[in-house]
């Protein structure tokens, strides 16, 4: 009895330091962009000439620390290099995650991680084990690091030409940073890399970044593991590829499948629309059409105007937005697996199969009912975000519904709006796009009440019909 009373216990700890670590994620990232804001308030932030409201402070903040990209100022222009400084520290630590920065400082500092904090590791990654969480969080500092200082050293080849050595180079970092993390925020000019449309070198480079943040750390580890014992043990290619996990496997044949389908549908909705791709070359076309695709998952980065784009364009945006990345990355939107998950279930249950399986491995039902929680709350979120745009803007359908699921994914991508939206809008945007950052199911826990004993509880089948 004394056992059983001991695990019921210990079960209860580890529920209520779960449902603590669920509200100090959304503080933290409230508390950074208050800080941001008050910082980017200030005068030493602001190039000569301009000034800076709150609400284009706190806009600023969130974009930044959400890696999100919308911007009612031009980054380039309006701020000072302190402002800018500000900026992409903020998308730094955005783009890890607070508590995975503070986690680091405590690393450096040699501090010891109790319980309760390996548990806001464990929430903050979104993983499924606790195991060896301290070793994912160095390998994900060092790899983030690395990739980001490979990212501006390739970058340098095209903007040191064009701007100099020392700007160059700081333009260089701040982009490769910006790419990474998926925030699509850029310090070039005011029309992000429309300038570079017919620059295969910049855009792939660019894509690399974008592909490489939002493959989710969990792939990047699995590979290089899987890789290095294939080579030492002489496997071909086919067994190494084999040999990785589900995971791995699940996440690189759907982010193939959703850039490359998108970039079909993107060429042909937009071969000969002038606006858009319409007057370059094919190649110009292909290259632009997987940006365009690559982007729309999550980036934020333009290599076309928004604005141009068909009708068909813009669906396809809706919902590679919306999807946005893969999870334990630095990509936004409900994710890949997520999404994937959800419509696996509804097959199995078309083909009255009593498991949902994916690569011979079941899918657990805890996991799908939150698939399905994540991408429920995601939709209605993004309905209600437009129709509060559309009430308080005189703004298009269209237009209002880009900016919103643009905002709640995490994307950063406009139709030239964000610039023409009142207070109100902005301050609507600023919501979306922390939510999106968040997540809303971590909003709605945020709100809970810990009841754990209602669980124990069990009622009897009730007569409902659906469908």
């Amino acid at each position: 009895m004394q056992e059983t009373s001991d695990i019921k216990i210990k079960q209860k700890k580890v529920r209520r330091i779960r449902f603590v670590s669920g509200r100090i994620i959304p503080l933290s990232f409230l508390l950074a962009i208050l800080l941001g804001t008050l910082l980017l308030m200030l005068p030493v932030s602001t190039a000569p000439g301009e000034r800076t409201d709150f609400v284009t402070a706190l806009f600023t903040a969130t974009t930044s620390i959400c890696v999100t990209g919308l911007v009612v100022v031009d980054t380039y222009v309006h701020w000072s290099l302190f402002g800018k400084v500000v900026i992409l520290c903020l998308i730094q630590l955005g783009g890890l995650g607070i508590v995975t920065v503070v986690s680091m400082l405590m690393l450096i500092a040699n501090k010891k991680f109790s319980l309760s904090d390996r548990a806001l590791l464990y929430d903050a990654f979104n993983m499924n084990t606790r195991s060896g969480i301290l070793s994912f969080l160095v390998a994900v500092l060092k790899g983030t690091f690395a990739v980001e200082g490979i990212g501006a050293f390739l970058y340098a080849f095209s903007f040191v030409p064009r701007f100099g050595l020392v700007r160059g180079i700081w333009i260089s970092i701040f982009t490769s940073i910006s790419a990474f993390c998926n925030a699509g925020i850029d310090i070039i000019g005011p029309d992000s890399l429309i300038g570079y449309q017919q620059d295969p070198w910049t855009l792939t480079v660019t894509m690399l970044l974008i592909v490489l943040g939002g493959l989710g750390y969990v792939v990047w580890f699995d590979m290089i593991t899987t890789v290095k014992q294939g080579k030492a043990n002489h496997y071909p290619v086919s067994k190494i590829i084999g040999r990785m996990g589900e995971h791995t496997k699940l996440v690189f044949r759907l982010t193939v499948l959703f850039i490359v389908s998108g970039a079909v549908f993107i060429f042909f909705a937009e071969y000969h629309n002038a606006g858009t791709i319409g007057n370059m070359s094919v190649g110009g076309k292909i290259l632009n059409s997987f940006f365009q695709s690559v982007t729309f998952r999550t980036a934020g980065f333009a290599a076309v105007p928004q604005q141009n784009l068909t009708d068909i364009s813009c669906i396809i945006g809706y919902i590679l937005m919306f999807i946005g990345g893969s999870p334990v990355g630095t990509a936004g939107g409900v994710k890949t697996v997520t999404v994937f998950i959800v419509i696996l279930n509804a097959l199995s249950f078309i083909r009255n199969r009593n498991e949902t399986v994916v690569c011979k491995r079941k899918i657990s039902e805890d996991l799908i009912r939150k698939a399905a929680a994540i991408v429920a709350v995601s939709l209605i979120t993004v309905f209600v975000l437009t129709l509060l745009l559309l009430a308080t803007n005189d703004v298009s359908m269209q237009d209002g519904f880009y900016e919103a699921v643009s905002a709640l994914a995490t994307v950063g991508l406009s139709r030239g709006l964000t610039p023409a939206l009142n207070t109100k809008g902005r301050l609507l945007i600023v919501i979306g796009m922390y939510l999106g950052r968040i997540g809303p199911i971590s909003m709605a826990v945020f709100f809970s009440k810990i009841n754990p004993d209602k669980n124990g509880v069990s009622f009897s089948d009730g007569k409902f019909y659906v469908g």
